[in-house]
């Protein structure tokens, strides 16, 4: 499948701190971005602090790095969402006022 039939969304982040690995565990270096709009409990993530250029050259974000997080999938994994209109009306009729 295509990366341009894939539904998407994207969520601006910030690096708040690059995690060193602990000596000899082979881990790499990862960078913990705090993600706008997620719940509070779950709005860090550790990703490995591994990007590349646009001329191929491997590179490292920096503490504090503005970032944009985006997510994607096929769209046969996801369902739709009804209108508010739609929604209201369905609320309406099973709660008369």
């Amino acid at each position: 499948m295509s990366e341009k039939s894939k539904v998407t969304t994207v969520l601006p982040g910030k690096v708040e701190k690059i995690i060193n690995p602990h000596p000899h565990s082979g881990e790499p270096e990862k960078a913990q971005i705090a993600v706008e709009g997620a719940d509070h409990l779950y709005r860090e993530i550790r990703v490995p602090n591994r990007l590349v250029d646009d001329d191929g050259r491997k590179v490292k974000l920096k503490e504090g790095a503005e970032v944009d997080v985006k997510i994607e999938a096929d769209p046969a994994v996801t369902s739709k969402v009804a209108s508010a209109e739609e929604s209201n009306n369905r609320v309406n009729r099973n709660h008369p006022a």
